[in-house]
């Protein structure tokens, strides 16, 4: 079946031909000249196959009134959905895991398309992550959001508890580099909750939130209590003042301080997640062989084109040269290209956007200028939009490169006196998301890990806890505030709630309460000497 958004008229969905518009057959002619990711025609949005050019179909660019509309529509789904038991709501949520199984060749084949993926990352990084999200939640979300006691130290004939109670309605704003795993993985997560949601995707990539939404109708669940905003940055900025509950953000720290702003003038609360510049601290005694598959792996997976990726490498120089020339032996193997095409065998695929390839070329070049020297790549591929996996040595901590988020499949390699230069280096940046230590002495690696300014601290491994639903994900510094994933993710999605009631009467009122006495007074301050003051024992 090829899916279809209720409010255009165009096929989007694959079939391993997807139906495109007529600017389907302008091909790929180095800089996408008319069909530029994103152009418009009027009032709707072009999506591109990165590797080739090809427009793959278009989507509208939705105003406020639109916007509106949805979280209205979204709001009455959840009114609904939230008085349905947790337990219903699981079983039924569970469902969406065999819808999206059942149907993953096709997820696959858009992810690949408009994403520039490789399948073997499709799958990975996108498919099965949801998948076992979806498993994991509708398992433990009964216990996660339960009610929770809180003993109470002093008022031992009042009792306490915690609820979690639906917020209403999810605003999510999306990014390109993972169109599926992210926005999907937290909207499951608010269904669950008992929320309704409205997805704004990126406007680059737009079809992959269709197919979702087709999915998620498809595996039973109220159609209204998901809802895609497709649009471009004013889309964004409709949804958080159409009267959302919570805000949900992944991009750049720029649009994430906007978007901070926006929902801190309407007292909306927001998890940001505002990406990364991953640190990789390899010790002297590391097992460089898995240092640096791990390493390789960490900075060219999906082009580099993630929040984790590892964006620069702090190496004792005992060990320098050796990792550096394992890396590049990697690098120097893989190969690049239109994953896309049936049955290739392809470990780099096409980056997502154009202004981010121009991004990486700009601060690979301005490396290059400054001293840095390319071990490896280090130039744009041909055809779509491919920039060469690149390895770069003689960087310095000075040099943008090791400053600014790279997002492209670049590795900076830098040689460092020891251990502890290392650990001031990687904690030398206004991001701290992810961070990796290699080393085979496990516990004084541990020390290290926490030793660093980062949300999560992996050691002798990389980027995968995004894949462990149970761990918290965000970060410190700039990299944003609130976590996803893990049991605090799913109840920030609700309202947390206290109720305070009687375990014991003590009569018609308390001691404290009006009329004051002066012998009230002075039986208060006793008590009080006698509980919070020096211990008789003491004195």
């Amino acid at each position: 079946m090829t899916p279809r958004d209720p409010r255009r008229s165009r096929p989007i969905g694959p079939g391993h031909g997807l139906a495109v518009s007529k600017l389907a057959s302008r091909q790929y002619s180095g800089d996408m000249g008319a069909a530029q990711q994103g152009t418009a025609a009027v009032g709707r949005i072009v999506s591109i196959n990165p590797a080739t050019g090809v427009p793959l179909g278009d989507v509208p660019d939705l105003g406020e009134a639109e916007v509106r509309a949805l979280v209205a529509k979204a709001r009455a789904a959840a009114e609904a959905w939230g008085g349905v038991s947790l337990d219903e709501r699981c079983r039924r949520v569970a469902r969406f895991a065999e819808v999206l199984m059942e149907r993953a060749d096709e997820v696959i084949e858009l992810v690949t398309r408009e994403g520039g993926k490789t399948r073997q990352e499709a799958l990975g990084m996108e498919l099965m992550v949801v998948a076992d999200l979806v498993r994991y939640f509708v398992r433990h979300a009964p216990k996660i959001l339960a009610p929770e006691p809180i003993r109470l130290h002093l008022f031992k004939h009042r009792g306490s508890y915690l609820h979690f109670v639906p917020r209403g309605v999810i605003g999510i704003i999306a990014p390109w580099n993972f169109p599926f795993a992210i926005p999907m993985g937290e909207a499951l997560m608010a269904v669950i909750a008992g929320n309704g949601v409205v997805l704004k995707p990126s406007e680059v990539t737009p079809l992959i939130a269709l197919l979702a939404k087709e999915l998620f109708d498809a595996s039973g669940l109220p159609a209204d209590l998901l809802q895609i905003a497709t649009g471009r940055g004013a889309t964004g900025a409709a949804l958080i003042d159409a009267g959302i509950d919570y805000c949900v953000f992944t991009g750049s720290v720029a649009t994430g301080k906007r978007v901070a702003a926006a929902c801190g003038e309407r007292l909306i609360p927001c998890t940001l997640e505002l990406g990364g510049k991953a640190p990789a601290v390899v010790c002297a005694d590391a097992d460089l062989e898995r240092a640096a598959n791990a390493i390789a792996w960490g900075g060219l997976a999906n082009s580099g084109q993630v929040c984790a990726s590892v964006e620069r490498v702090y190496v004792v120089k005992e060990v320098h040269d050796e990792l550096v020339a394992r890396v590049v032996a990697i690098a120097s193997s893989l190969r690049q290209g239109d994953a896309s095409v049936e049955g290739a065998e392809v470990d780099l695929g096409a980056m997502c956007w154009d202004r981010q390839l121009e991004h990486v070329a700009a601060l690979v070049d301005a490396a290059v200028r400054a001293g840095a020297k390319v071990a490896h790549g280090g130039q744009r591929g041909k055809g779509g939009l491919f920039f060469q996996p690149t390895v770069l040595t003689d960087v310095r901590q000075d040099m943008e490169i090791m400053r600014k988020e790279i997002f492209g499949p670049v590795i900076p390699i830098m040689a460092v006196r020891d251990e502890d230069q290392a650990i001031e280096l990687a904690n030398d940046s206004h991001l701290g998301l992810l961070a990796y230590v290699f080393s085979r002495d496990k516990a004084r690696a541990r020390r290290l890990a926490e030793r660093i300014e980062a949300g999560t601290v992996m050691i002798n491994d990389v980027l995968s806890t995004y894949a462990a639903p149970e761990t918290p994900w965000g970060g410190v510094k700039m990299s944003g505030i609130g976590r996803t994933h893990s049991a605090h993710g799913l109840r920030d999605l609700c309202q947390t709630r206290h109720v305070n009631y009687e375990r014991l009467s003590l009569g018609a009122k308390e001691i404290w309460w009006y009329p004051y006495k002066a012998q009230t007074y002075k039986t208060l301050l006793r008590a009080a000497r006698l509980l919070f003051g020096k211990r008789p024992w003491q004195r």
